[in-house]
């Protein structure tokens, strides 16, 4: 492919993403717990798919999949050994909870589960620990991945938020 200049153009040079912007600025854990999106997302509605003690359930603003959410520890704390045992078991029943939810409302036949701890690993915002809950389903990889470079989300996150919230199973 090329972009008229006669010099060659990958598909994903033809996706527009702007709403990932604030993102990338942001990127690689320097939030401090003034800005960090987690901590600022425990006090807005918007996303929050369930609210515990400890620990809350949001739906991924980038999502890998349709459904994808995050299981968030309230308290802006960076690493898995650093929780306190109540907060390590309520996030482990969030994302059980966050299972049944999913299976039952959108029908998925699988998970991706897990977490980047630090910037090194790969964690978008390394100071506050979150747990990505990935649902999947057999054709959930289609044409448009290797062809176009792209993932087809099939609907709105508003939409799928009210559909988890008032579908959250305990």
């Amino acid at each position: 492919m090329v972009d008229g200049s006669n010099s060659p153009v990958s598909e994903w040079d033809r996706i527009w993403a702007p709403h990932r912007r604030e993102y990338i600025e942001n990127l690689a854990g320097r939030f401090s717990s003034d800005d960090c999106p987690f901590c600022l997302r425990h006090d807005n509605q918007d996303l929050v798919v369930h609210r515990g003690d400890l620990a809350y359930v949001v739906l991924n603003l980038y999502p890998y999949n349709a459904g994808h959410v995050l299981v968030c520890t309230n308290r802006h704390v960076a690493l898995y050994d650093e929780l306190t045992d109540p907060e390590r078991h309520e996030v482990s029943d969030l994302t059980r909870a966050a299972m049944r939810t999913l299976r039952a409302i959108t029908k998925c036949e699988g998970f991706n589960i897990g977490m980047n701890q630090g910037a090194i690993a790969g964690a978008g915002v390394a100071g506050h620990l979150h747990q990505h809950v990935v649902p999947r389903w057999a054709a959930d990889i289609n044409f448009m991945p290797i062809i176009a470079g792209t993932k087809v989300m099939p609907e709105m996150l508003a939409d799928t938020q009210k559909l988890l919230s008032e579908g959250w199973r305990d």
